[in-house]
Formats: C-alpha cells, sequence, structure tokens
C-alpha cells in the first residue's frame, strides 16, 4: 500500500521542481530622424588672445629728475591727461638763457642794419669803398642768421621744457610706473609705463595651413559656401562661457606664414565701450556668415566614437540595425554636421543607441 501512494504521488512532484520557461525578450525601442539635406549656418571656432588696438609705450624725451607721478596705476587715462612731471628749474633756466641770447643777437642785428643804411647813401656818392659796403652788408647779414640760430634754441629750450610734462597721447589704460619719484631719468630708464587703448579691442587667432588648405578645397568642391565678400562675423565667448555682447569683423589678414608656427593669423576688431575685454585675455571666437548647402545634420547624441572612428547607427525598411562609420565636419549647438557616410532618407538612431547592436531588430519611435 506504501508502495502503491509513492507511484501516485511522484508524478505530482516532478511536476512542482518544473522550471517555467522565460518569456522571449522584447526588442529595444528607439528614436530615428530621417535625413532631409538642406542649406545649413556654418560656424568655425578658434582659441584667440586679445590685443590693445593701440598701445604706447610713455617714454621721458629729457633727462632729469621725476619730480612726481600724476596718476593712478592701472587706472584709466584720458588723452592729454598728465602723467608725470620732470623737474623744470634746469629747462626754466635754459629758456632764459636762450631769450637773453635771441635779444642780444637781435639788438646786434640792429646796429648792423643802422651801419648797413648809413653806407648805401655814401656807397652811391662814391664817398665809401666798395669794400667797406660789402663788409656793412656781410655783419647785417651775419647779425640777421645769428637772430635765426638764437630763435632756434629757444623753441628746442621750451620743447625740452615742455617735455618735463608728460602726458597721455590717448584714452585708455595705465600700467604700474616703472619709475620711482625722485629717479633720475636718462636713454636708460626713459620708459615710465604704458597705456593701452581699449576700444576698439583686437582679438586675435590663427588657421593652421591644414585647415587653411582645408576650407580653401571644401569652398572650391562646393561644400562651403563663403559670405559675400569674405565678410565673416565674429562672436567672441568669455572665459565662463557668456558671449560678448558685440559682434566684430575681420580687419587683418597676415600676409604669410609664422614660419615658427606655421600658423596664419587673422585680426578682428570689436567694439569694447565697457571695457570688459582687457589685452593679453584669452577667449574663443565664432566665425559665422558662411552655409553649408545641403548639408546633413544629426544631434550630437546620435553620433557614437570607436576605436575605428565616428559612426551611426543607421536602420533599414526592416528595423534592422547596420552599423554606418561616418566623417563628422563642424558642430553648430547640439548638431554635427556629417562629410561622409549618409545620404537623403537614411533612418538614424538619436535615442537609445546604446542599447542595441548590429542586425538586431527593434521597434522605431520617431
Amino acid at each position: 500500500m506504501r508502495f502503491l501512494k509513492l507511484l501516485i504521488l511522484l508524478p505530482l512532484a516532478l511536476s512542482c521542481d518544473k522550471t517555467p520557461e522565460p518569456h522571449a525578450k522584447e526588442n529595444p525601442t528607439v528614436t530615428v530622424i530621417t535625413i532631409e539635406p538642406k542649406d545649413t549656418p556654418a560656424s568655425f571656432e578658434y582659441i584667440a588672445i586679445t590685443e590693445s588696438s593701440r598701445q604706447v609705450d610713455i617714454r621721458a624725451r629729457v633727462n632729469g629728475f621725476l619730480d612726481k607721478r600724476l596718476y593712478t596705476e592701472g587706472g584709466m587715462v584720458k588723452e592729454n591727461q598728465t602723467l608725470f612731471e620732470i623737474d623744470k628749474k634746469p629747462f626754466v633756466a635754459q629758456v632764459d638763457a636762450a631769450k637773453a641770447a635771441l635779444d642780444r643777437t637781435i639788438a646786434s642785428m640792429k646796429t648792423a642794419k643802422l651801419n648797413m643804411d648809413r653806407a648805401i647813401p655814401l656807397e652811391k656818392l662814391n664817398a665809401l669803398s666798395q669794400k667797406d659796403m660789402d663788409d656793412a652788408i656781410g655783419a647785417y647779414e651775419s647779425s640777421a642768421a645769428a637772430v635765426e640760430e638764437a630763435r632756434a634754441n629757444l623753441q628746442t629750450a621750451e620743447l625740452n621744457l615742455s617735455y618735463c610734462t608728460i602726458v597721455s597721447p590717448l584714452n585708455g589704460i595705465s600700467s604700474d610706473a616703472l619709475q620711482k619719484d625722485g629717479s633720475y631719468i636718462n636713454a636708460e630708464n626713459s620708459k615710465l609705463t604704458t597705456v593701452s587703448q581699449l576700444n576698439p579691442m583686437w582679438v586675435n587667432f590663427s588657421l593652421s595651413e591644414n585647415q587653411l588648405q582645408h576650407y580653401r578645397n571644401q569652398v572650391h568642391q562646393g561644400l562651403l559656401v563663403p559670405p559675400k565678400d569674405h565678410e565673416y562675423e565674429i562672436e567672441v565667448y568669455l572665459v565662463d562661457g557668456s558671449t560678448f555682447p558685440n559682434k566684430g569683423k575681420i580687419t587683418f589678414l597676415e600676409p604669410y606664414y609664422n614660419s615658427e608656427t606655421g600658423t596664419f593669423l587673422i585680426r578682428s576688431s570689436v567694439e569694447n565701450t565697457k571695457g570688459i575685454l582687457r589685452p593679453n585675455q584669452y577667449v574663443r571666437v565664432k566665425a559665422t556668415g558662411a552655409t553649408e548647402p545641403n548639408a546633413i545634420v544629426v544631434p550630437q547624441r546620435a553620433v557614437q566614437q570607436s576605436s575605428k572612428g565616428h559612426y551611426v547607427w543607421v536602420i533599414d525598411q526592416k528595423d534592422t540595425v547596420t552599423y554606418r562609420p561616418v566623417k563628422v565636419g563642424s558642430w553648430k549647438d547640439e548638431d554635427w554636421m556629417i562629410e561622409q557616410g549618409l545620404k537623403k532618407g537614411d533612418r538614424v538612431v538619436v535615442d537609445g543607441g546604446s542599447k542595441i547592436t548590429a542586425g538586431q531588430t527593434v521597434k522605431v519611435r520617431s
């Protein structure tokens, strides 16, 4: 009887231990876009450095003791504002001496003029020898020349006196004073400070030889249409990523390559009325105005990268995943320009690409 019960319970026990078969794994869902080429604005970004559009070294033009500094170091100065004064007393004495010398030569010229005037009637009456007449004329002309020389010496002395007051030749920001009050200034230490104009500000960046050649090739092949007369608009981005409020224009192209760096200098000019930009400041610039005709653009998150380069996932008509290598170009905002690898009508995975593999069937959500 016990053996019969075991035979009855055995099938039941075996049925309880049987593991249920798992459900079939569902196909992953992806978001795709359909490629539609279109004319797209193109831009180029570079690292740039700012430069004062006019920077002047302030130098003393006469030797003497530096009397005092009359500006705030590092502050803004105006055109014709006095920055330094050199001790004037020696130069005032030179002006006084030059004036006295001029007065003396003028008096001598007047005497010579009177002697010549008296000699002329006597010469007409043959009461004066030709030699005496020539001597009188020579004395007058010599004294007149001495007057001109004395007048030039006075002008030089007055100029030297004016050079004792050193002014700024422009509106700008000043640097520190290189010489202290009381220092003796001569040719060896004549530089006193520097004044840099802040408006407009130059923003300089460089293109490598390869970059410039790539640009020319794109234009030649019709892949890039530059703006009219190549008048690119320059946007400036500060170190914190914020956008500088004023846009600039390219104003200068270096006519030759820098032999040391192999780069080609480009200068743009930007209005800087509030003085936000300062000389020797690193910024980013974006040159805009060009157009890429019939460009293929995809979101950056659709492009992935492997050891072999960039690629995207493309979905065929049967919703099967295909690996597609691509050549990327520049980017704008959150989009990549695709130079090679995609064509009109291709369906590219934008979201969900990290969960799929080549040959897999997916659910497509546009």
